[in-house]
C-alpha cells in the first residue's frame, strides 16, 4: 500500500478521520477535567465537530461535480455524503448546545455523553459514505452503540435503563437481519460493493431470488432505524424513557443514517428489483404515515406524540423511494426527500427545545412536565417561546410560510409526477389527520390557562430561537437548498 494511495484515501474520508480521531483524544482528556466542569468537554467536543464541518463544506467545493473513492472503492464522497454529513454535523452541534444545562439539570453531566456523541456522529458520517455492505453494516453499528448506551444514560432512572435494554436488544436483532441480507447479495452476485453490485446486475450475472430476499432483509433492518411500520415498536417507549436530549439527536441523526443507506441500497445498486419492490415501498409507506399519525391523536405526553410524528414523518420519506426504478422520477423524488430531511431536522431539533425548556427534574428523578396539559397558559407567560413551538408545530402539519410545508410540497410533487397518485393523496390526508395533534399543543398553550416554568438556560433558547427563524426564513428561499438537493442525487450512482 502506497503513501499516495493512503494519502489520496485519507482526502476521502478526512472528516471523519478527524471526528474519530478528536473523540479518542477527547476521552483521554476528560480523566483530567473535574467533576461540575464537563462544560469543558462539551466546548472541545463543539470544537470537534465545527472543524469537521469546515473539512466537509470544503469537501463541497471540491466533489460538487464529480465522486471520489477510497480504499479500493469501500469509503466514496460525493454530493450525496457532502450533503448528509453536514446535516449530521449541524444536527450534533444542535444536541450538545441542547444537553449542555440539561445534564446539569438532571444530575446525569458526565464527560463521555459527549465522546459518545462524537462517535455517534462519526457512524453516520460513514453510513453517509459506504459504497460497500461490509462497512455500511460497520456503521450502522458505530451510530448505534453510543446511542444505546446514551438512552440509557439516566441511570439509575428506571425508564432510562428499560429504554435503553429494549433499544439494543430489537437494535442487535434488526442488525442480525441487515448481516443476513448482506449475506444473500453477496450469494447473489458475488460481491458486497454497492459498484460492484451495480456491474453484476448491469451483466445479468446475479441470482434475482437472492437478491430479492437480501433487499427485503436489508429493508426490514433499516426499517428499524428509520422507524418505519411494522418495525416502529420500539420508538416511542425509547423516545419517552431517553433522556431528552439523546431523544431530540435520535430522532434527526438516525433516522437520516437509516435513509441515507437505503437511498444509496435501493437507488445505486439494487434498481433491477423495482418491478417487485415497488409495492413493499408504496404500503410500507401509507402504513407507517396512516399508523404514525393516528395514533398520535391519542397522546397526552409530548415525547410520545412526538415519537409518533417521527414515524409518521419517516412514512413521508419513504415514499421518494416508491419509484426506485425509474431513474428520472428517482432523481426528483430522491432530491426532494433529502430536502424533507434537511426540514425535518431543523423543525425537530427546534422542537425539543422547547420540550426540554419545559421538563421539570430534579437529579435522580423522572422528569416532569412532560405532560401535552404543561403547555397551558405559555402563550402568556412566555410568549416568545410559544411563537417558537407554534412555527415548529405548524412546520410538522405543512402549513405556509414553514420550511415543512416546502419540504412536502417538493415531495408530493415528485411523487405525483412518477404516477403515484394515490400515495400522494394518502399523504395529503395523514397530513390533515396530523393537523389535530399538532394543533392541540397551540390551543393548549393560548386557550388553556396555566402557569407553566420554563428553564432560562441560553444556549437551549438560543437553539429553539434559532431554529425557528431557520424554519420560515429557509422557507422563503427555499431554491437554493433544493437546488443543492438536486446536485446531490447526481452523484449518488
Amino acid at each position: 500500500m502506497s503513501f499516495d494511495f493512503l494519502l489520496e484515501s485519507l482526502k476521502v474520508i478526512l472528516p471523519l478521520a478527524v471526528l474519530v480521531g478528536w473523540a479518542c483524544v477527547l476521552l483521554l482528556v476528560d480523566l483530567f477535567i473535574p467533576k461540575g466542569r464537563k462544560g469543558w468537554t462539551a466546548l472541545l467536543a463543539a470544537v470537534g465537530l465545527v472543524g469537521a464541518l469546515g473539512l466537509t463544506i470544503a469537501q463541497h467545493g471540491k466533489f460538487n461535480s464529480f465522486a471520489a473513492g477510497a480504499f479500493n472503492g469501500m469509503v466514496m464522497v460525493d454530493g450525496f455524503s457532502v450533503f448528509l454529513n453536514i446535516l449530521f454535523l449541524g444536527s450534533g452541534l444542535a444536541a450538545i448546545a441542547l444537553a449542555y444545562d440539561y445534564l446539569k439539570r438532571r444530575g446525569i453531566e458526565r464527560g463521555e455523553y459527549y465522546i459518545l456523541l462524537l462517535f455517534s456522529i462519526s457512524g453516520m458520517l460513514l453510513m453517509a459514505q459506504a459504497a460497500d455492505l461490509i462497512v455500511m453494516f460497520l456503521a450502522l453499528e458505530l451510530l448505534s452503540i453510543p446511542l444505546y448506551v446514551l438512552t440509557g444514560f439516566a441511570r439509575p432512572q428506571l425508564d432510562s435503563e428499560e429504554s435503553a435494554l429494549k433499544y439494543f436488544l430489537l437494535g442487535s436483532f434488526a442488525g442480525g437481519f441487515f448481516v443476513f441480507g448482506v449475506a444473500l447479495i453477496f450469494g447473489a452476485t458475488g460481491t458486497t460493493s454497492l459498484l460492484g453490485i451495480a456491474s453484476m446486475i448491469a451483466n445479468d450475472s446475479y441470482n434475482l431470488m437472492l437478491l430479492l430476499f437480501g433487499g427485503v432483509l436489508m429493508l426490514i433492518g433499516l426499517g428499524f432505524k428509520v422507524a418505519a411500520v411494522p418495525f416502529h415498536m420500539w420508538t416511542p417507549d425509547v423516545y419517552q424513557g431517553a433522556p431528552s436530549a439523546v431523544t431530540a439527536f435520535m430522532s434527526v441523526g438516525a433516522k437520516a443514517a437509516g435513509f441515507a443507506a437505503l437511498m444509496r441500497i435501493f437507488f445505486a445498486t439494487i434498481s433491477i428489483t423495482a418491478a417487485d419492490l415497488t409495492m413493499v415501498f408504496w404500503v410500507l409507506s401509507a402504513l407507517t404515515m396512516f399508523l404514525g399519525n393516528l395514533v398520535a391523536i391519542s397522546q397526552t405526553n409530548i415525547k410520545r406524540m412526538l415519537a409518533y410524528s417521527s414515524i409518521a414523518h419517516a412514512g413521508y420519506i419513504l415514499m421518494a423511494l416508491v419509484p426506485f426504478g425509474d431513474t428520472i422520477m428517482a432523481q426528483n423524488a430522491v432530491s426532494s426527500a433529502l430536502f424533507y430531511l434537511l426540514a425535518y431536522a431543523v423543525t425537530s431539533l427546534g422542537a425539543w427545545a422547547v420540550v426540554i425548556a419545559l421538563e421539570k427534574a430534579s437529579a435522580g428523578d423522572s422528569p416532569d412536565g412532560l405532560q401535552i396539559q404543561g403547555y397551558a397558559g405559555l402563550g402568556k407567560k412566555h410568549p416568545a417561546l410559544a411563537i417558537a413551538m407554534v412555527v415548529f408545530m405548524l412546520s410538522f402539519t405543512g402549513v405556509p410560510p414553514t420550511l415543512g410545508f416546502m419540504g412536502k410540497f417538493y415531495l408530493f410533487k415528485s411523487v405525483i409526477e412518477a404516477g403515484y397518485l394515490g400515495l400522494a393523496l394518502i399523504g395529503v390526508l395523514t397530513s390533515l389527520i396530523s393537523a389535530y395533534f399538532y394543533l392541540r399543543v397551540i390551543v393548549m398553550m393560548y386557550m388553556k390557562e396555566g402557569e407553566p416554568e420554563i428553564r432560562r438556560e441560553p444556549w437551549l433558547q438560543i437553539t429553539a430561537y434559532a431554529a425557528a427563524l431557520a424554519v420560515v426564513v429557509l422557507a422563503l428561499v427555499s431554491t437554493p437548498l433544493l437546488e443543492w438537493a438536486e446536485n446531490a442525487f447526481l452523484w449518488i450512482f
